[in-house]
């Protein structure tokens, strides 16, 4: 897990931030990402590990050890409005790269998850499953999961027919129940399938 890290070191440099997002499959609630840096060498004996691995209790006590040994934490959110107007795949890499511009440190490398280098000039390395690969990524999936789901229980609050609390924005059948009995909220996005069919649907059709 610390692999490419150790690889960045070698090479020099001295600030490396794994960086991560949550939330590009739901139909509701924004796209989180978080940047974590670690001193070296980073901590391999916290269970930090992919946030999808985990348990929500399992990320609660990990988040806690990651702020407690990182350097410095950033996150960036895109909201459900500018994620219709420019695409998930674009608000994801925006995400990523206000993480970035989040942190208190500035980073000299950047570990990203996924295949796509994110918009900045600081040297950075795309890992397909980084999460699974490099614990300063993992790292920054549990952050950024730990926040999304924050969010999404907040608007449970607000929305409680949508069940925000269990789904988190999802798919669920439930949630699509809804979502054709109700119709979309402010929160959701209005692009994705699944809520295209709640915005046309009339209202003699809920």
């Amino acid at each position: 897990m610390d692999i490419h890290e150790k690889e960045a070191n070698s090479a020099g440099y001295r600030f490396v931030a794994g960086v991560d997002e949550a939330g590009r499959g739901p139909l509701a609630g924004p796209v989180v990402a978080a940047a974590v840096i670690f001193p070296f060498p980073p901590p391999l004996d916290l269970g930090i590990k992919d946030s999808k691995a985990l348990s929500g209790r399992a990320r609660a006590a990990r988040l806690f050890d990651i702020f407690k040994e990182a350097s410095s934490v950033g996150v960036g959110i895109v909201w459900p409005a500018e994620i219709d107007r420019i695409n998930i795949l674009k608000a994801s890499l925006k995400a990523m790269e206000l993480a970035v511009g989040k942190l208190s440190i500035k980073p000299d490398k950047i570990l990203v998850d996924g295949n796509m280098p994110i918009n900045t000039g600081i040297s950075q390395r795309p890992i397909i499953s980084g999460d699974s690969l490099s614990v300063s990524i993992a790292a920054a999936s549990i952050v950024a999961k730990t926040a999304r789901d924050a969010i999404m229980e907040s608007y449970h609050r607000r929305y409680p027919q949508y069940n925000f609390i269990s789904n988190k924005g999802y798919p669920t059948r439930e949630h699509l129940e809804a979502i054709d009995i109700h119709g979309p909220t402010p929160i959701h996005r209005r692009t994705f399938r699944g809520v295209i069919k709640g915005i046309s649907a009339g209202p003699e059709e809920r």
